[in-house]
């Protein structure tokens, strides 16, 4: 299969895959290792932001919502420009490298002071402060996140091996951000403990340790990863010849995708589960803290489950891909993995696991817990790997690489709708009239019975709808290798 790669002077000149040199190990941990950034923002912003700034801070929660939402909404529409310009790029460090490179230190800083707002600030200060900073760490990881994401299928054309390469991106963004919560549930919060603050959960000043440690990492990573895969950008696809780029023009390339049903089955899938995801990720601790009464210890412990989650996930999908296949495996372990998460809540509210924290209740909570998200991981990387092979299909088509176009449609509508599940969280919280800024034990058993019934049918309904959704991707392994010999004809003809 012909391949184009960029010279150091940025000009295009033909290449084989053939004598483009294989992954290393390396090279594929670097890829990996750089997930941990968006892992640690993701971890960030979908457990904690909403708890410190409404139960620690003291705001109130849907006005938390909502500068989380209108955050979103301004980063969402950054992502197809930015996705559009790293397909487009002619520089000589390839289209990805740069924006990689330049969000590392401004991520870092932003990250910093989302958790060490001023005190004293009125709450429509700090819902400004809030909002600012959140938009600035979205479109600062959102930078380095998309291009990054696109060198997916550039890495790899094989069916197989992009599953196994996403896997270990998926891995490290998982135990990257697990990594942090385990940090904070079992070495923070109990180091804050005072005699004015007996729970150094609602300790502001763990959260301004935390937000140092985690800008420190996030740097890190983001410059190991860009490094790492920097030897590979000679053998990476060229952006298309220069040419004259109207909004018009831009508009119609950025929207293309949406001509494939396969894509537009992923793009609806993507909208009901990330509204899913918000909200099941706004109420995870709020589910431990009041709903199961768990100590910090132990949501610690579940937290350092996750660890054994994102091995069997990174494990588990390449074999799928390899048996099933990515469409039959993600239906399977979706519909298994989205009906199980919900289940402990269920069977407590039906009566069936005993009420208050007991032993019992809590090892059911963690091994299922275990289980369940290492499906999900699995679900998250097939995803991710039905999305990489639409590319060449697309090229296919419209003669044109678009995988930054591709991975930022994608990411636009989920970080749009992903502020509704946040939204729907703040929602569920006042039906309950649950109250806010209140420990475990001034919560009423009613508001906390009432978040739990609330909570299951939103969260099946929303996934089981995802699932129904991707139903309709019909992209297949043999479809697959067609395009791949397709496109070595057409690039052969043009040699």
């Amino acid at each position: 299969m012909g391949k184009t790669v960029v010279a150091a002077g940025g000009s295009a000149e033909p290449k084989s895959v053939s004598s483009s040199p294989p992954l290393s190990l390396g090279t594929k941990l670097a890829y990996g290792i750089g997930a941990i950034a968006y892992g640690i923002k993701d971890g960030g912003f979908s457990y904690f932001l909403l708890l410190f700034y409404s139960q620690v801070v003291g705001i109130n929660a849907q006005l938390v919502g909502l500068a989380i939402s209108i955050a979103l909404v301004f980063d969402a529409f950054g992502d197809p420009l930015i996705g559009y310009l790293s397909d487009n790029l002619h520089s000589r460090w390839g289209r990805r490298h740069p924006f990689m490179y330049a969000a590392a230190l401004p991520v870092a800083v932003a990250y910093y002071f989302l958790w060490a707002p001023p005190v004293g600030w009125s709450h429509e200060a700090l819902f400004i402060y809030l909002l600012v900073l959140s938009i600035l760490i979205r479109f600062f990881i959102t930078l380095f996140e998309t291009p990054s994401a696109a060198l997916t299928p550039e890495l790899t054309a094989d069916y197989d091996q992009r599953s196994s390469l996403i896997s270990y991106r998926t891995y490290f963004g998982w135990t990257g951000g697990n990594a942090m919560s385990v940090m904070m549930f079992m070495a923070l919060f109990p180091a804050f403990v005072t005699e004015a603050i007996p729970n150094g959960q609602f300790n502001r000043d763990a959260y301004a340790t935390y937000g140092l440690i985690a800008a420190g990492l996030m740097f890190v990573a983001i410059m190991i990863s860009s490094l790492g895969t920097h030897s590979r950008i000679p053998h990476l696809k060229a952006p298309p010849a220069k040419r004259r780029i109207t909004i018009v023009t831009a508009l119609k390339e950025i929207l293309g995708p949406l001509a494939n049903r396969s894509f537009v089955a992923l793009f609806v899938a993507t909208i009901f589960g990330s509204i899913g995801a918000g909200l099941s990720a706004a109420l995870a601790f709020y589910l431990l803290t009041y709903f199961w009464s768990f100590t910090s210890q132990q949501i610690g412990i579940i937290t350092l489950g996750v660890f054994l989650s994102a091995v069997i996930g990174a494990l588990l999908a390449p074999i799928v891909t390899r048996t099933l296949g990515k469409k039959n495996g993600a239906m399977i372990v979706g519909v298994v993995a989205f009906l199980g998460s919900p289940l402990p809540v269920a069977l407590r509210l039906w009566g069936v696991l005993p009420d208050g924290p007991t032993p019992f209740v809590f090892w059911f909570v963690f091994i299922s817990g275990v289980i369940d998200v290492g499906l999900i991981i699995c679900f998250q990387i097939l995803g991710a790997s039905m999305m990489a092979d639409l590319v060449e299909q697309s090229e296919l088509r419209t003669g044109r690489r678009a995988e930054g176009t591709f991975v930022a449609v994608n990411t636009f509508v989920r970080k749009l709708v992903n502020g509704l599940g946040v939204l729907t969280a703040t929602y569920l919280l006042t039906l309950a009239h649950f109250p806010a800024g209140a420990a475990p034990s001034q919560v009423p058993p009613e508001a906390i019975r009432l978040l739990g019934a609330y909570y299951v049918p939103t969260i099946v309904g929303l996934w089981m709808t995802m699932m129904l959704a991707i139903s309709a991707y019909t992209l297949t392994r043999d479809e697959h290798e067609e395009n791949l010999r397709k496109l070595a004809e057409r690039n052969n003809r043009s040699d």
